[in-house]
């Protein structure tokens, strides 16, 4: 290990970190300041990696969990060889800088995920250290290991004060993911003051209770912090390593303190800071030449060996050629044949709930790659797979996931199972409960990771459970959010299409809210109604040409709406199921004129909040949807209490 070298990265980094955010004049020179060794060690000694190639599938991989640190990764990044310029770095928070006020997963080469909100990173590498072992175990073979690699991230004391951080720590113990190496930044301050008062756990013998190896060092020794991971890599465990720390280090005038934490030096600060650490007082944004020899020196070995990986690769699909077509598939989302699908009948009659289970039984058996699970809730989600067997310890090849009753890390760890690649995620629990896992689906859409999130138990009808578990607001929130596709079917058929709908989606994360109650299957008068189905919404009661009223209904309220159609006399009424709202909103004005006729008078029906519904309505009383939490009855009784009935509907449309 050449320690002078290192010294003379860990030096370019501060002098980078330190720069961009005087010239922004925002940022957080603290944890970059602190943690620049790490940076240097990690990234030239430990990791493996090829700059040259950030998509190396067998690269391992790091998440900076305390994303308001950014310079750490933009710094050692470019320093690398990364796409990461020293222009990029001189525009750090500006428009059109590759780089961020945070890490941006698809904006910075080399920057595995999205980070900032904190805690979500950790879970995250849990969520990338899991799918290394589910990969592994499909791919390898007793002569080649094509997936052999680690995921590394540094936490703080903010990262491991969220109780995301614990949910999926105590997850990882359990899964026993020993591939997972955590570097905790222990520099025991916060944004605040010192953490004392707020954070007086301890933090190790909490770890230790998660069933983590725990390991302790200095941030300061480079040689150390080598040795403890190789130690960190001998154990079955997942590892955290605390490294004893100083906030600010190198800038005399805030070092230590809060100050360091998230406001630029000052220039009286930099110059101090630049007289302390041996910098040119006249040069902004210095890098050693060691620094840049280093990585230099390096290149050749990291692309060795990638090119080692390449061969090994080669040798192993020559000599399994199906794994070989089946690594394709998996790396590219595609199916091992044309799934068969359970047909239905007019009036077959089961939740929406029970078809999706039925639905992601059968694509489970061409989607090989799906894998997934719920919060505690697999029997009432409905998401058994065709491969029953549940991941574990002792079965890395089980495809369904017992997240436990940790939903915000449940979704947060299928971010970073869908982040590393290989694998589709999809998790499930009570629609209600999306409240708990929101902060993680607003990443998968901010990542464009393609997410499914099965959420049932969806509307008022939920009964006897009572307003804590009816979600009225949840689906105005849910689509509140850019990017994410929320659909509700209305009947088996739909749901089927909404599952092939989730799997066809690239770019954006899925909700699909589904019926505790059976609804029935219904008659659609519209012949290539799974067609029509792509723009949003689609005709299920034609009423004519140019009918009287249009009703926009979505979920259990189509067929509650069909009801209603059939008690009104003498108006000829149009019933559209809107699958996903705000798609059929993005359609051209005669895509939704074809769908909802010509004139006439629109209402809306859902269960829920009239949020986002005032542009499909006639008027304000055209909304026939939900001001207040439910009840605690039967779903019957709570929606007659309410008048969230079919005969209040047609009473309604006749009015």
């Amino acid at each position: 290990m050449n320690i002078k070298a290192l010294n003379a990265v860990s030096l370019s980094v501060r002098s980078l970190a330190m720069d961009a955010i005087q010239k922004a004049n925002s940022g957080h020179p603290g944890l970059p300041l602190g943690c620049a060794e790490l940076a240097a060690v990690l990234y030239g000694e430990i990791m493996k990696h090829n700059p040259a190639d950030s998509r190396w599938p067998d690269r391992d991989r790091f998440i900076l969990s305390a994303g308001h640190g950014s310079m750490f990764d933009y710094a050692i990044l470019h320093l690398c060889g990364y796409k990461v310029s020293l222009k990029d770095i001189r525009n750090f928070r500006q428009l059109g800088s590759a780089c961020a006020g945070h890490p941006e997963y698809g904006l910075t080469d080399g920057v595995e995920a999205t980070t900032g909100p904190l805690g979500q990173g950790i879970a995250m590498a849990v969520g990338m250290a899991l799918a290394e072992t589910v990969l592994a175990a499909q791919f390898n073979t007793a002569k080649h290991k094509i997936v052999d690699h680690y995921t590394y991230t540094l936490v703080g004391e903010g990262c491991l004060m969220e109780g995301v951080s614990s949910e999926a720590s105590s997850f990882a113990g359990s899964m026993k993911l020993g591939k997972l190496i955590v570097f905790y930044d222990k520099n025991n301050i916060t944004i605040d003051g010192a953490t004392g008062g707020v954070f007086g756990e301890d933090v190790a013998e909490r770890y230790k209770a998660y069933g983590w190896q725990v390991l302790h060092g200095s941030m300061y020794d480079m040689e150390n912090i080598a040795l403890l991971t190789e130690q960190a890599k001998s154990d079955e465990r997942p590892s955290l390593i605390i490294l004893d720390s100083v906030i600010g280090k190198g800038a005399p005038t805030v070092a230590g303190t809060s100050k360091a934490h998230g406001s630029p030096l000052g220039e009286a600060g930099i110059a101090a800071a630049k007289k302390e650490l041996g910098l040119p007082a006249d040069k902004d944004f210095y890098v050693a030449p060691e620094a840049r020899e280093y990585f230099k020196s390096k290149s050749e070995g990291w692309a060795k060996k990638e090119n080692e990986w390449k061969a090994l690769f080669a040798e192993w699909a020559q000599e399994n050629p199906e794994l070989a077509k089946e690594w394709k598939r998996f790396f590219a989302g595609k199916p091992s044949k044309k799934p068969l699908m359970s047909s239905y009948k007019e009036g077959d009659s089961l939740a929406t709930r029970n078809a999706s289970g039925t639905a992601l039984l059968e694509l489970s058996k061409v989607y090989t790659n799906l894998i997934g699970g719920s919060a505690d809730l697999q029997g009432p989600n409905c998401t058994k797979l065709a491969d029953t067997r549940a991941y574990s310890p002792s079965s890395r090849g089980g495809r369904y996931i017992h997240f436990g009753i940790r939903e915000f890390a449940m979704a947060a760890i299928s971010n970073g199972i869908a982040l590393h690649g290989g694998l589709r995620p999809f998790c499930a629990t009570f629609l209600v409960f999306a409240d708990y896992l929101r902060p993680a689906l607003r990443l998968s859409a901010l990542m464009r990771q393609p997410v499914i999130y099965v959420l049932t138990h969806d509307s008022i009808f939920v009964g006897e459970d009572g307003p804590t578990h009816q979600p009225v607001e949840t689906l105005a929130s849910l689509r509140a959010i850019p990017n994410v596709r929320v659909l509700r079917p209305g009947d088996a058929e739909e749901t089927a299409e909404a599952w092939k709908a989730a799997l066809a989606s690239k770019e954006s994360p899925v909700c699909i809210a589904l019926s505790r109650q059976s609804l029935p299957v219904y008659k659609k008068d519209d012949p290539d109604w799974s067609t029509t189905f792509s723009c949003g919404a689609y005709i299920v009661q034609k009423g004519g040409a140019k009918p009287d009223v249009t009703i926009f209904a979505s979920g259990s309220e189509v067929s509650l709406a069909l009801e209603a159609a059939k008690n009104v006399t003498g108006k000829k009424v149009r019933v559209v199921s809107v699958v996903d709202r705000e798609l059929f909103r993005s359609q051209p004005a005669a895509v939704k004129e074809a769908v909802a006729g010509k004139g006439g008078r629109r209402i809306v029906a859902e269960a829920g909040s009239p949020m986002g519904w005032e542009g499909f309505a006639s008027s304000e009383k055209d909304l026939f949807c939900l001001h207040s939490f439910g009840e605690s009855a039967p779903g019957s009784q709570v929606a007659k209490h309410f008048g969230f009935t079919a005969d209040a509907l047609a009473k309604l449309i006749t009015g």
